[in-house]
């Protein structure tokens, strides 16, 4: 009798969470386009709303499948690669929450305070791990800059929000300390190991985030107050974009995947934080560049959106489990 060999089978991993999380942040753009009377909030409305839904989905998916792999749980947060983008979870949660906020206040604010406390205990959870593992360095990822940075710094900006200052200040302390330690030991892997395999390399894409957030939530916290320390981040970003564009060429020899979704938040919150300086310096036709900036960032990640429909319809976009 022929026995049959178990064969791989698709499934949701916790990176396709950048899915979700590349739509909140085009949202967060179009919202404050509209913030400043430039764009419709109905568009920002709807993305929210696109967004919600993708981030249930995608939920509900893997949710249901971790259980049923090698390890459960206890296995996916351990996991070197794809550990840091569980925290993406409540991440997401956390910018729909700030998008609700203007609709309906009190429910933004629990709804951002409970994800907001999620996303805390799961970057402690996941920082204790990284630090009680014997980690290998040359598996090391700009993703790990989620847990703690993007998730601290995502924090402060809807603390802001909800109108609680101090807190806000706190979650700012968590990602920008978290971004000076933990970046520096990325950075140091980028310069001195070998380069990052091609499924990783997307992910490169992630390092313009910490400065644009990290403005973003300076910005939010003073009620968009420029002064020296904007200022600061404002520079460090434009030095990231730069980075960012001397790597097309490197991008540009990769195939399509999911790990490509790692452009789509970093790219969204440089396009946010390009919109405030717009909006500071107004220069002769301000209300063109902000919608230069809009529709670039919008395009952008709907070639993504399409490429990704593609892929899935001809079944070569979700990853291969055992």
């Amino acid at each position: 009798m022929k026995t049959r060999t178990a064969q791989p089978q698709v499934g949701i991993t916790s990176n396709m969470f950048g899915i979700s999380y590349g739509l909140a942040g085009l949202a967060t753009c179009w919202g404050y386009a509209a913030m400043l009377g430039v764009a419709p909030a109905l568009v920002a409305d709807v993305l929210f709303i696109v967004t919600a839904v993708v981030w249930l989905v995608l939920i509900v998916g893997y949710v249901s499948q971790v259980p049923h792999r090698s390890g459960g749980w206890r296995a996916e947060l351990a996991d070197p690669v794809l550990a840091p983008f569980v925290s993406l979870i409540p991440i997401v949660g956390m910018l729909l929450a700030i998008g609700l906020m203007p609709h309906t206040p009190t429910a933004g604010r629990w709804l951002f305070a409970v994800f907001a406390v999620a996303t805390t205990i799961l970057a402690g959870w996941i920082l204790g791990q990284w630090i009680t593992e014997e980690l290998d360095l040359d598996r090391l990822h700009s993703g790990y800059v989620l847990p703690a940075v993007a998730g601290g710094l995502i924090a402060s900006i809807g603390a802001a929000r909800a109108g609680w200052t101090d807190i806000a200040h706190a979650f700012m302390g968590i990602g920008v300390v978290s971004w000076l330690l933990i970046g520096s030991v990325i950075m140091a892997r980028l310069l001195f190991r070998p380069r990052l395999p091609a499924p990783l390399t997307p992910t490169l894409a992630i390092e313009v985030a910490p400065p644009a957030l990290g403005g973003l939530a300076y910005l939010a916290i003073t009620h968009d107050k420029v002064d020296a320390a904007a200022l600061v981040f404002g520079g460090f970003t434009v030095l990231a974009v730069i980075v960012q564009l001397r790597l097309i060429p490197v991008y540009r020899q990769l195939s399509f995947g999911p790990a490509f979704w790692s452009f789509a938040f970093p790219y969204a919150a440089v396009a946010t934080f390009a919109l405030h300086w717009i909006n500071y310096g107004r220069p002769a036709g301000h209300t063109v560049w902000a919608w230069c900036v809009l529709l670039a960032i919008t395009a952008f990640i709907a070639v993504l959106v399409a490429k990704t429909t593609v892929a899935l319809a001809r079944r070569r976009f979700l990853p291969q489990l055992r």
